[in-house]
């Protein structure tokens, strides 16, 4: 079973102030439990990817009709709407993509405390067959 954990910009549990406002020592050590995580994941044959996403500053907007796109770098949704970055695990059962959200919640963050980040945990549904439409 394929599992999308989502991590959003905004509040967390812990009220950490964000990433850009730790110190240096701090957002090392919540880098290399990130980098240490998909390596165990990795070695256990569970992660397909992860990856962390530029912030929203560096984001644009596309809407388009078929024929030109409009591109625009905002209005931007709420902060909390704004996905951080991903993590795509291929599992055994939803217990287990739920136990790796809760790692991934769970990450140091100021003064090496837990995050508690939230984090959304999707199952990935293929696309349905044309026939069943």
């Amino acid at each position: 079973m394929r599992f999308m954990l989502l991590q959003t910009y905004g509040p967390t549990a812990s009220d950490a102030p964000p990433m850009t406002e730790w110190t240096a020592s701090d957002a090392q050590a919540h880098i290399a439990f990130q980098q240490e995580l998909n390596a165990r994941l990795a070695e256990l044959g569970e992660l397909i990817d992860a990856v962390g996403l530029a912030g929203p500053e560096a984001a644009r907007i596309v809407t388009s009709d078929g024929r030109t796109p409009v591109v625009t770098d905002g209005p931007f949704p709420e902060t909390k709407e704004l996905l951080a970055g991903y993590r795509l695990v291929d599992v055994e059962s939803w217990d287990r993509a739920l136990e790796i959200a809760a790692l991934v919640s769970a990450a140091p963050g100021p003064g090496g405390a837990p995050v508690q980040a939230p984090i959304e945990v999707r199952q990935v549904m293929g696309a349905p067959a044309t026939d069943d439409l």
